[in-house]
């Protein structure tokens, strides 16, 4: 019976210090971008409710990086989820939302510029803070 029980733990202390097949490797790495990918949309969509919920004027671009950021810090999902999701409906492609902002907001196309400067910074790890504007709330 010892001589079982010893054979079963030498086993499994094996099988957990072998190398695991490739195959998991990628199915683990595919499972860390969607989490990540999912983290980061919730990023981006708690960075706009904020926005909405502020309602401080000349605070967009703030929200903007920091979504972004938010969202790009997690890791290779979260990056790709900052670059496809959109503001300000949190379209899944800019084109529509340029068009709208440029066309029919009034905003034009400076804003859009502006926010995709915005975007960008916060995708590429700069402070969001750099757009925070003075007497914005500081649980924002």
């Amino acid at each position: 019976m010892r001589l079982w029980v010893c054979i079963a733990l030498l086993s499994t202390v094996l099988c957990a210090s072998a190398d695991r097949p490739g195959i998991f490797d990628g199915i683990i790495r595919a499972g860390q971008f969607v989490r990540d990918a999912a983290g980061g949309s919730w990023d981006m969509l708690r960075a706009y409710r904020d926005m909405r919920e502020a309602n401080y004027k000349g605070a967009d671009k703030y929200f903007h990086a920091r979504g972004n950021y938010d969202a790009a810090r997690r890791g290779p999902g979260g990056a790709w989820a900052a670059r496809v999701i959109r503001w300000p409906f949190l379209l899944p492609h800019s084109d529509a939302r340029e068009n709208w902002q440029s066309g029919i907001s009034g905003r034009g196309a400076e804003d859009t510029r502006l926010d995709q400067e915005a975007n960008e910074w916060g995708r590429r790890g700069g402070d969001p803070n750099r757009y925070r504007p003075k007497g914005l709330p500081s649980n924002y």
